[in-house]
């Protein structure tokens, strides 16, 4: 029971007796499946409410259709369709019978293709790919307080208030969160909350970029942001990564004979291969932008995870000038599934990017915002990170002997001092993307190197998230990664 009332429409310009007019029409339902076996039909009398006629009109519709075999009739006025219909309507109403489209017809172009497929349901596989967190460690009760506290307490307004800024609250704390924790100096006008880090980068690009706009982006690096750069118009051009995060020799290369609109860089942990942007090319990069007056889009995604050191802090928190945008998320501190991300940029800036949101969403969860806000305010979220930085670490540590023993001399890593994944090199003429095809069949998918590159050709390495495992199962993913390798020719 799916708990709606079905509704049937009929032909105003029917001749037919209703009651034949209702048998018929439901026929045709029947027939292109809207109506399936054993589904429940309306009762006599709700169906005679819905179409102004009597309950004896629906009766004898009813007994005609019962008649033909398209419905079984059930305990008082109940009927549901029959377990094998008829298989073709009744001379004259095929060709009246309105079409049943599979779900892959399409009857208009569809323009341009979109990127690749978007990843399936687990099924039992182990994603180590993604770099996520465990939403099994998620402090399900502590939101759901905080979220029933939302409604009980600020319903009124939570559900009423409209802001494609963000929840006011939200923006607060999260301003708080920057200037206390990253060395930002934040405030809420200089912040839009949004779905996902997806959203931010999609909506700094239409912001800021026009179409023939060159934006600068790291060789390896994350595809969905080129992706909705190339959908404002602007052309990505890859600059090498090493050792030291963004090459700032190629990137004043490029600006002898390029005008940039904005680079794109990860200097905290360059993603994927983790690389940490050098304190002198920090600072070369920020005086390049102020000479060139270029935006830099700072991409920074898991700065929270640091487990050894301190760590440097966000280029943001060194930008009098006002060229840096910072793109952060919280999904990585709680889970993937609460999509929550924000901006952090001049004030022009954010308002422009407010304005455009208002053309595909008007404004964000209100609800789960004000929580989220509760729950910084309150310190669960930095408890939370607590508890976490010593399971992630143990699991860094675990997954990294365990690697080590399965893997031995095929493969070369650094343990990072943080994040949520690894960066693993490979040695010797190893077949990464053979790898990751072996290892899918023994239930494992990582990242080869191949999926980050931004031309074409193989990598030599490959990205493995640890967080969302325990240590018994990062085990078993070496195992099988060993086996996988094993299996190559």
């Amino acid at each position: 029971m799916s708990g709606w009332t079905s509704t049937l429409f009929l032909d105003p310009q029917s001749r037919e007796p209703v009651y034949l007019q209702i048998a018929h029409a439901l026929m045709q339902e029947i027939h292109r499946g809207r109506f399936r076996p054993g589904d429940p039909l309306p009762g006599y009398r709700t169906l005679a409410e819905q179409l102004g006629v009597s309950r004896n009109t629906v009766m004898s519709a009813y007994h005609e259709l019962k008649a033909e075999g398209w419905v079984e009739a059930k305990a008082r006025e109940s009927s549901v369709v029959a377990a094998a219909p008829p298989e073709r309507l009744p001379p004259g109403l095929a060709d009246a019978a309105p079409g049943s489209p599979s779900p892959q017809a399409i009857g208009f172009d569809l323009g341009g293709a979109l990127g690749g497929d978007s990843p399936g349901p687990d099924r039992g596989l182990f994603r180590v790919g993604t770099g996520i967190p465990d939403p099994r460690l998620l402090p399900g009760a502590e939101l759901a307080r905080a979220y029933r506290r939302a409604l009980t307490l600020h319903g009124n307004l939570a559900l009423t208030l409209e802001d494609s800024q963000g929840h006011p609250k939200l923006r607060e704390a999260l301003a708080r969160m920057l200037t206390e924790t990253r060395g930002i100096p934040s405030t809420p006008g200089r912040i839009l909350v949004t779905r996902g880090s997806q959203m931010a980068a999609f909506l700094t690009a239409q912001a800021l970029f026009r179409p023939g706009d060159v934006v600068a982006v790291e060789a390896l690096g994350d595809r969905r942001a080129w992706e909705a750069f190339a959908h404002a118009g602007a052309r990505c051009l890859p600059l090498p990564v090493d050792a030291d995060g963004l090459d700032l020799e190629a990137l004043e290369t490029l600006l002898a004979t390029t005008r940039l609109r904005a680079v794109l860089v990860s200097p905290r942990r360059q993603y994927p291969t983790l690389a940490i942007l050098s304190p002198e090319r920090r600072a070369r990069l920020l005086g390049l932008a102020v000479t060139h007056r270029f935006a830099i889009l700072e991409a920074d995604q898991d700065g929270e995870f640091q487990f050894e050191g301190r760590g440097l802090a966000p280029l943001a928190s060194q930008d009098p000038a006002g060229v840096v945008v910072h793109l952060g998320t919280l999904s990585k501190i709680f889970s993937p599934g609460l999509r929550l991300g924000f901006v952090h940029g001049p004030e022009l800036l954010i308002q422009r990017m407010k304005q455009l949101r208002l053309v595909f969403d008007r404004q964000g969860d209100m609800v789960l915002e004000r929580a989220m806000a509760e729950l910084m305010d309150d310190g669960e979220i930095q408890r939370h990170l607590n508890r976490m930085h010593l399971i992630y670490r143990k699991r860094r540590d675990a997954a990294c002997a365990a690697l080590t023993q399965q893997l031995g001399d095929r493969v070369a890593f650094t343990v990072p001092p943080g994040g949520l994944a690894l960066w693993i090199q490979t040695r010797g003429n190893l077949d990464v993307d053979a790898w990751a095809a072996k290892a899918l069949e023994r239930g494992v998918a990582f990242q080869p190197g191949r999926q980050f590159a931004f031309t074409a050709g193989a990598v030599p390495g490959l990205r493995l998230g640890f967080a969302n495992h325990d240590e018994a199962e990062l085990e078993e993913v070496a195992r099988r990664l060993a086996a996988a390798l094993a299996a190559l020719p």
